[in-house]
């Protein structure tokens, strides 16, 4: 019997000093709230945001500075064009205006304005596929706001098509719907 009480006796010897050891382990144990107060100089850290090193101008909306005009191209002084007016800028040769109506069934109403007299001027209608369907205009025009009257050819079919207008070296395409 000696020896089982021996045997015991290390046993809770043995667990009374394991606890005892992963009691005082910091990473074990309950930490007390204390304020702690060292005379080493601490380094702060500090985070580190990456420098973008290259020549970039920076973005300047162009809203606030034509013209010396207001936000979005107001202006609080009187406008000396009148607003039904349309005004070609002169190293335009083509603006086109208004294509009316839109979707078309027999006729077809387009106001352009030529920027130069006697401009080579080609007014087409072309397919999805960039195909040419019918040439409307193909003649010399004189400069200023011009209305064009045209009737749609009977062989096209209902659906989308564009109208490529040419007027020297520019050319403008704008979408129409035939019914």
């Amino acid at each position: 019997m000696k020896l089982y009480t021996r045997i015991t006796l290390l046993t809770k010897l043995a667990c009374t000093l394991c606890i005892v050891l992963l009691c005082s382990v910091n990473s074990w144990s309950q930490q007390t709230d204390s304020i702690h107060i060292s005379l080493k100089s601490r380094t702060k850290k500090t985070s580190r945001i990456p420098e973008i090193k290259a020549n970039i101008t920076p973005y300047k909306p162009l809203f606030m500075t034509v013209g010396g005009s207001g936000m979005f191209g107001t202006s609080s002084t009187s406008s000396t064009v009148p607003k039904t007016a349309t005004v070609v800028p002169k190293d335009k040769l083509l603006s086109i205006i208004k294509i009316y109506p839109n979707p078309v069934e027999d006729q077809l109403n387009i106001i352009l304005a030529i920027g130069k007299d006697g401009t080579q001027t080609t007014i087409k209608i072309i397919d999805l596929l960039g195909n040419e369907v019918a040439t409307l205009l193909n003649e010399r025009l004189n400069a200023g706001e011009l209305t064009k009257n045209f009737v749609v050819p009977n062989r096209i079919n209902p659906g989308i098509y564009f109208l490529r207008v040419i007027a020297g070296s520019e050319s403008q395409v704008k979408r129409i719907s035939v019914l």
